[in-house]
């Protein structure tokens, strides 16, 4: 199929002068051919968008979240992060069967979609559930069947991790990649996580894993080990596996040195840690450093959704205050944390997260005419700090669209809402909680 997007601006986020205010572009298949300023090529399209008053850039990637723990939202708000998992989240999440998982997922997926995010990164179990729901709506995800060592379940979840791979491992046209989830140092021991990385060594795979998200994590390692959760982790080989670690929050000025050494891609989740208390990632002190720091939302348990362009401004106000400074993270940096970025510590750098000639067709339209959008001196500032969710139009992924005219073309929408909310009650009930 061939598809010309024509009067559109086009925001490439290829470098911070790469705008083009009035534009074209166009795709074949499921790669973008071209674009460029004033009139596209004379040739015949199987169809033709208009982008008067729209701004087409990168699909968002949401690199860090638990999608099924959308069934979780609003359960449990307002408690510290040991607290809310122990007492709340975990004796819940064990009454969660596969189907529930599935139907979590399909509502985290027309969140997704309906806010602009067309890749995201997941960690949790039932992760086939997970597979089966991103091959369905068309989503591109990168998943990881979460792994806690202590746990009773610790061997199946390397034998369920190994199948994930085994069977979905770029799938669906590659929309699907897998990688190997140890859920955190403190929840696995250093022989289990030995063990995780020579899979994930064996199998080619990347590692997702949480890492220094609270101050009581850093110090409880302080105490034990005599390290930081970053050096521990480097000890055991798991920074070298080209690792996504979800958070850092919580780092010396060694361990941002650790995590550079072994090219790390931290998933920074600002919400997530400011519902939570958990603190302030030092993004700006990573970025210096050239650490590749990418956006994600976490689960919408503890954010409480998964609005990328909402926490693209949160973001970017969040250090601005917290450094005192409000050159700090401008608008093109954080848009190119929520894309570009979020492909370079995807492993999928080259191909996708910018707008150019062979990138995957994954790309979202934007409606640049609204009160909250007017005037518009500069499109990426408004896209950053005045865009709403509701303003996505159009969602491409893969060439094929997934959202047009802000309806879902390939999943049942009304269905979804339906059954997870029943799911949800159901749920709440079946825990006595």
């Amino acid at each position: 199929m061939k598809i010309l997007l024509n009067n559109v601006a086009v925001v490439p986020v290829t470098g911070p002068d790469s705008l083009i205010e009035k534009g074209y572009l166009v795709i074949e298949g499921n790669l973008i051919k071209e674009l460029g300023g004033g009139m596209p090529p004379d040739d015949a399209y199987d169809k033709v968008i208009d982008g008067t008053d729209k701004a087409v850039l990168p699909g968002l990637i949401n690199t860090h979240t638990h999608a099924a723990m959308t069934l979780l939202r609003g359960y449990a708000d307002d408690l510290p992060l040991m607290e809310w998992l122990e007492t709340k989240i975990w004796p819940l999440e064990a009454k969660l069967t596969s189907e529930d998982i599935y139907w979590g997922t399909m509502l985290a997926v027309v969140e997704m979609i309906k806010s602009g995010t067309t890749t995201f990164a997941d960690m949790y179990f039932s992760m086939e559930q997970v597979a089966r729901a991103v091959k369905e709506s068309g989503m591109r995800g990168v998943l990881a069947r979460g792994m806690i060592g202590v746990g009773p379940d610790s061997e199946k979840a390397i034998i369920e991790s190994e199948e994930l791979v085994a069977r979905w491992h770029k799938a669906a046209n590659e929309r699907i990649l897998c990688m190997l989830g140890p859920h955190a140092p403190y929840t696995c021991p250093p022989g289990y996580l030995q063990q995780v990385a020579k899979i994930a060594g064996d199998l080619q795979v990347g590692i997702h894993i949480h890492v220094s998200e609270t101050r009581k994590e850093f110090e409880d390692f302080i105490n034990q080990y005599g390290k930081t959760p970053v050096e521990y982790l480097e000890d055991v080989g798991i920074l070298q596996c080209g690792t996504l670690a979800a958070h850092c929050v919580h780092l010396s000025d060694r361990d941002i040195e650790i995590l550079k050494k072994h090219n790390v891609g931290v998933a920074h989740n600002p919400e997530s840690n400011m519902k939570l208390a958990s603190g302030v990632a030092p993004v700006p002190d990573m970025l210096e450093a050239g650490l590749r720091v990418a956006l994600g939302t976490d689960g919408a348990s503890s954010n409480n959704d998964l609005d990328m362009i909402q926490e693209m401004r949160t973001c970017a106000l969040l250090h601005k205050v917290s450094k005192m400074d409000p050159t700090v993270l401008p608008a093109y940096q954080v848009l190119e944390m929520a894309t570009a970025n979020g492909a370079k510590v995807l492993g999928l750098e080259g191909k996708i997260g910018q707008l150019a000639p062979e990138f995957k067709a994954d790309m979202i339209l934007i409606n640049l005419k609204g009160a909250h959008m007017t005037p518009c001196h500069d499109i990426l500032a408004n896209i950053v700090y005045s865009a709403k969710a509701g303003d996505v139009d159009t969602v491409i992924i893969d060439g094929n669209i997934v959202m047009e005219d802000r309806k879902v073309k390939t999943i049942d929408e009304e269905e979804i809402l339906s059954r997870s909310g029943i799911i949800a009650k159901n749920l709440v009930k079946r825990v006595g909680m």
